[in-house]
């Protein structure tokens, strides 16, 4: 219901190149872990940037929800991992490159900064990398060659849409 008719603009294959199509599905999962590690740093170091305590503390709920999808991730990793113990034995394979939504933190920052001042605002951004990670997964999903890896990806993406409708009722209430 705060959806004001934006619509997407870019290339359709950013974020793309990160997988060829043949990946296992842990090696889905570790990316995955990555991107969503990437998004609660971003969020984490946004927090940490302004002034604004209730920018900051919304800022820092996201972060958390981040890492609640990282443990479902590692969750989903142990299922095909066994031999893992903790937490540490995933995060050491992960090269966090980028954040959900397939780009670089620094580039997101550098694009929208100044998109980002009130808590409205922040719901927009937030609803915006949750929609682009719902399309990542997806497209990665119908790219994928190994049925177990196309079934993860999917199963991702669905965690996504999830979190999309949740941050869509939180900004429909602030609208």
């Amino acid at each position: 219901m705060a959806w004001h008719g934006y619509t997407a603009a870019g290339p359709a294959e950013v974020g793309m190149a990160v997988l060829q199509g043949d990946e296992t599905p842990v090696e889905v999962i570790i990316l995955a872990y990555g991107m969503e590690e990437g998004l609660r740093s971003f969020y984490e170091t946004l927090g940490s940037q302004t002034p604004d305590h209730e920018v900051s503390a919304l800022f820092g709920k996201l972060a958390g929800i981040e890492v609640l999808h990282k443990e479902k991730l590692y969750k989903l990793y142990r299922g095909y991992e066994t031999g893992v113990v903790d937490m540490e034995g995933l995060e050491s394979k992960i090269e966090v490159e980028m954040m959900e939504g397939g780009l670089t933190t620094e580039e997101f920052i550098a694009e929208n900064r100044s998109a980002m001042k009130t808590v409205s605002d922040i719901l927009d951004v937030a609803m915006v990398l949750e929609a682009q990670a719902l399309d990542l997964y997806m497209r990665y999903s119908q790219k994928s060659k190994e049925p177990e890896s196309k079934e993860t990806l999917y199963n991702i993406a669905e965690e996504e849409k999830a979190h999309l409708a949740a941050l869509g009722h939180l900004r429909g209430a602030r609208a």
